[in-house]
């Protein structure tokens, strides 16, 4: 019983790692597009801001003593660049790189957004590239080894208590 529980977790953490080139590919390409459409709203502001004498700074602070409205918007703005600079700094440090560097940045995978959106448009498939075949096996060597310790880890413990 315990080796079919070793390799069905092998198996089972193989085939989703086998899954992350195209899962990611589809989320840096939701990830350009966000990042192209919030750079629009961005340039926007900034250059109504230079078209009154501001630096972006400025503009949003001179929102922060308004009406309540104004507030709000000046909030919201702040988030939407905050938000702009994560996704553009993810968006560079992802677009180029292979499926082994993205795991490397996988936290960066974390927009809940475009995680939501990407995973709704994700069809799995027979991973058929290389990269993927890779990650299938490193993901069963992985999750055959981690089922495997923690079983040791649970034997010794038992036999500690009796």
């Amino acid at each position: 019983m315990g080796k079919l529980v070793k390799i069905t977790g092998g198996v089972g953490l193989g085939v989703l790692l086998s899954q992350f080139p195209e899962y990611s590919q589809q989320y840096v390409q939701r990830l350009g597009g966000a990042v192209d459409e919030l750079q629009t709203v961005v340039s926007d502001f900034d250059t109504s801001a230079q078209a009154t004498g501001s630096t972006r700074e400025t503009a949003l602070s001179s929102m922060s003593v308004g009406n309540e409205f104004l507030r709000r918007r000046g909030d919201d703005m702040s988030r939407t660049i905050a938000r702009y600079t994560y996704l553009n700094e993810s968006y560079d440090l992802l677009k180029d790189a292979g499926a082994y560097e993205r795991l490397v940045y996988v936290r960066r995978f974390g927009d809940p957004q475009i995680t939501k959106n990407a995973y709704a448009d994700f069809q799995p498939a027979i991973p058929l590239s290389i990269d993927a075949m890779v990650l299938l096996f490193g993901g069963y060597i992985f999750g055959y080894g981690a089922i495997s310790g923690t079983g040791r880890v649970v034997r010794r413990r038992k036999k500690q208590q009796a």
